[in-house]
């Protein structure tokens, strides 16, 4: 069963979670568990098209790292000279692995988060909160996908006059890129408005405005709010006792790995991969019916 079957609020509470410990946790271990569990979930659930955006951010990493140790000049173990004559540190190297490995692991769990709450979770949340809000965010999801659907139709419709963004030389592809911007650009605004216009003739800002949904507050999320609320405890805990911190200027200076220290990474590793695993246990559970169901009827047959 996916995540995505789950009540909205519980999406937003746990993506808020895991996205606050990826950016407030620098300590390695945490920074690697972290990274590991979102690189596994994302594959989980978007497939090969996840398996290229992550491989594609590792590099990034790379790069923003040197670049971070090439212009920030703190620490004492020093390891080489750059090209303009700056010492590079260790400890700026690695915390420029940190910032880098941080925003890669905030960027994989965007994507899981796109690829789950969409945009009538945020219609339904936000609605009797601010419709205005509510108005623009569903507005603002929607808009991507739209504007790449379009873009496409209008470039085979230029495509067939002789206008599309491949044909003639270099400096008309580029006219013709520019004509097909214009274009779409335009149709966005004509479209925002009219989407606006229409949902404020429907009532839509009104105080008071009731609203129809298929979501229910059962014992299935109930459960899983005690799940996170479990290991925002032990996780806190981690906290107080300087568990999740580590500092990087002037050196290196790393907490002693104690015995409670595992349990405290047990529990950041249980959150990142408790969606992957309710995930693989409905699939099995689905399954296992599937099967008995086929042999009851092959039995009755």
């Amino acid at each position: 069963m996916r995540f995505d079957s789950y009540h909205p609020a519980i999406n937003f509470i746990f993506f808020g979670v895991v996205i606050t410990a990826a950016i407030a946790f620098n300590q390695p271990v945490f920074l690697a568990i972290g990274y590991i569990c979102f690189f596994l979930y994302s594959v989980k659930l978007n497939g090969k098209k996840a398996v290229i955006f992550n491989l594609v951010l590792i590099p990034c990493i790379i790069l923003f790292a040197l670049f971070y140790s090439g212009y920030n000049h703190f620490g004492v173990t020093n390891l080489a000279v750059n090209f303009i004559g700056n010492m590079i540190t260790l400890e700026s190297l690695v915390t420029g692995l940190v910032i880098g490995v941080t925003i890669a692991s905030v960027l994989i769990w965007f994507s899981c988060m796109n690829a789950v709450v969409s945009s009538d979770k945020v219609v339904y949340l936000f609605g009797r909160i601010s419709p205005r809000l509510s108005l623009f965010l569903s507005i603002l999801l929607r808009m991507v996908p739209r504007i790449k659907e379009r873009a496409h139709k209008i470039n085979v419709a230029q495509r067939a006059i002789g206008r599309g963004t491949g044909q003639g030389n270099f400096f008309r592809r580029i006219r013709n890129f520019l004509r097909i911007a214009s274009i779409v650009v335009t149709w966005t605004m004509e479209n925002m408005i009219e989407t606006s216009d229409s949902m404020k003739c429907r009532g839509y800002t009104l105080k008071g405005r009731s609203a129809f949904s298929i979501y229910r507050f059962d014992y299935r999320d109930r459960s899983f709010v005690l799940a996170i609320f479990w290991c925002i405890a032990v996780l806190l805990m981690g906290v107080l006792l300087d568990q999740t911190r580590i500092m990087y200027n002037p050196e290196i200076i790393l907490n002693r790995v104690t015995p409670l220290s595992w349990i405290f990474y047990s529990a950041y590793a249980f959150l990142c991969l408790l969606l992957m695993l309710l995930q693989m246990i409905g699939e099995k559970r689905f399954e296992q019916k599937k099967r008995s169901r086929f042999r009851a009827y092959g039995n009755f047959g």
